[in-house]
């Protein structure tokens, strides 16, 4: 009986020891909320439209991206990079806010920041401007929140080639209609002859 009642002992001692663990892993929990809720975390949505653009060669696209953040009015310290994506990789265009390409007048961000418009302009577009493109914003805390990204396309302007190509169908046409004339000759010659012919022996009569 001496054993019997040493074993409930042993199992509080048991379920004791188990239920000092997991009031340690509590009071570590309630010690680590604090250090999460100072500073109070930004709470930032990036809102990019619309997902897909388009645009002819030589145009201007305004590739929009708008931040919101319901706790902060003034959005001035947030660090704003775009970047675009295609077959050949990934390739930053803006960083801090500033234009990153070398010898570049045709891309830079356009909007006013502290508004939370930080949309990106790309002047006199090419075929090469074509891919996805990603408006990435840091926090002063460090924290990176990313769009869903747009994608553009360009479509080739006509330019020379074009008026090429609508040149040669004008030729076209014409030369079906000299075509159609010269074969109404050929049909008529011998009718035309037998007429001539027809007044020639009319006139000799």
């Amino acid at each position: 009986s001496l054993l019997f009642s040493l074993f409930p002992g042993t199992d509080v001692g048991v379920t004791g020891g188990g239920a000092n663990r997991e009031n340690t892993a509590a009071v570590t929990h309630v010690a680590a909320q604090p250090l999460l809720l100072t500073p109070e975390p930004w709470n930032l949505l990036v809102t990019q439209t619309p997902a897909k653009e388009k645009a002819k060669e030589g145009e201007t696209v305004v590739l929009n991206c708008h931040l919101s953040s319901p706790q902060r009015p003034s959005l001035t310290d947030l660090m704003v990079k775009w970047y675009k994506e295609d077959e050949k990789g990934q390739m930053d265009l803006l960083e801090k806010n500033v234009t990153v390409l070398p010898n570049n007048s045709r891309v830079f961000m356009s909007g006013d920041l502290s508004q939370g418009d930080v949309s990106l302009i790309i002047l006199n577009v090419t075929t090469s401007d074509h891919g996805i493109y990603f408006c990435e914003v840091t926090l002063p805390d460090g924290k990176v929140v990313t769009g869903d990204g747009t994608k553009l396309r360009i479509r080739r302007a006509l330019g020379l080639f074009g008026i090429e190509e609508s040149i040669g169908t004008i030729i076209g046409v014409v030369a079906a209609g000299i075509g159609g004339i010269v074969v109404l000759i050929i049909v008529l010659t011998p009718q035309l002859r037998k007429c001539i012919l027809c007044m020639r022996q009319e006139s000799r009569q």
